[in-house]
């Protein structure tokens, strides 16, 4: 008797062993997931559905958000065609429709960044006698012929050049292109620069930029004006102071000791 009941104890727990083994081994593997893939539009804005296993008229609506009537009429189902669907039919849940710009989305549109557009301009040059050296251009003093000037852009593809003249009027070089400039200037013989001789300048389209230079008589420079003869005469001078002295030479030299 007693063996019997504990073979009818053994029993029960192997029964129960497997039970356990059972559901901890059911309960450590998940059922499948079910994946949904969202239909997208196609290039003519249309949005199809590929019919899968066991779907049916009713499962495919409430996936896709649209009666069953709605998917019916897109697809000329009547009847019991609902029933005989098959795996791999492609059916049509809808048609993408084209947005209708706003007039807030009208205002806020990007315009097209314009292309600038290259402009020129004048530079002018205007060489003066400095009389006071004050390095600034006085209505007293008069222009300086004789300098010679050059504008040139730091790629050197304008590349020009002048003579000042006694006109009154800087020397200008108009309808250049705009851009970075060196301008630079050499004075005459007998001069003295009283600024700076060279300037960089950055011309903007319409501009008239003029720049002055100023230059002052060297210092012990004589400026001698009007045609050659006073020279000829200086010269003649010259001589006969030395011919005096000579001549008071050889005087003194007579003369009794």
């Amino acid at each position: 008797m007693i063996k019997k009941q504990i073979r009818v104890l053994g029993a029960f727990f192997v029964c129960l062993l497997v039970m356990v083994v059972f559901v901890a081994t059911s309960g450590s593997y998940p059922l499948p997931q079910a994946y949904y893939y969202t239909p997208t539009p196609q290039a003519d804005g249309r949005i199809i559905y590929t019919v899968k296993a066991n779907d049916t008229c009713i499962s495919i609506a409430l996936l896709n958000g649209i009666t069953e009537d709605e998917l019916r009429n897109l697809n000329n189902l009547q009847g019991d065609d609902c029933l005989y669907l098959q795996e791999g039919q492609q059916l049509l849940i809808g048609v993408l429709e084209e947005p209708t710009a706003t007039a807030e989305a009208l205002q806020t549109t990007l315009q097209p960044t314009p292309t600038p557009i290259k402009g020129n301009g004048t530079i002018c040059i205007y060489l003066f006698n400095d009389e006071n050296g004050n390095a600034m251009a006085e209505d007293t003093e008069l222009p300086l012929a004789g300098g010679a000037v050059s504008v040139r852009d730091r790629l050197s593809i304008v590349n020009l050049t002048g003579t000042t003249d006694d006109s009154g009027e800087p020397i200008c070089f108009e309808d250049i292109p705009e851009g970075d400039y060196d301008l630079s200037v050499a004075i005459p013989e007998g001069y003295n620069p009283t600024t700076v001789l060279n300037y960089t300048l950055t011309l903007l389209p319409g501009d008239v930029s003029i720049v002055d230079f100023g230059a002052q008589p060297s210092s012990g420079a004589v400026h001698i004006f009007g045609d050659e003869k006073p020279s000829i005469l200086m010269g003649l001078l010259g001589i006969l102071f030395i011919g005096a002295g000579v001549g008071l030479w050889f005087y003194i030299r007579k003369l009794p000791k």
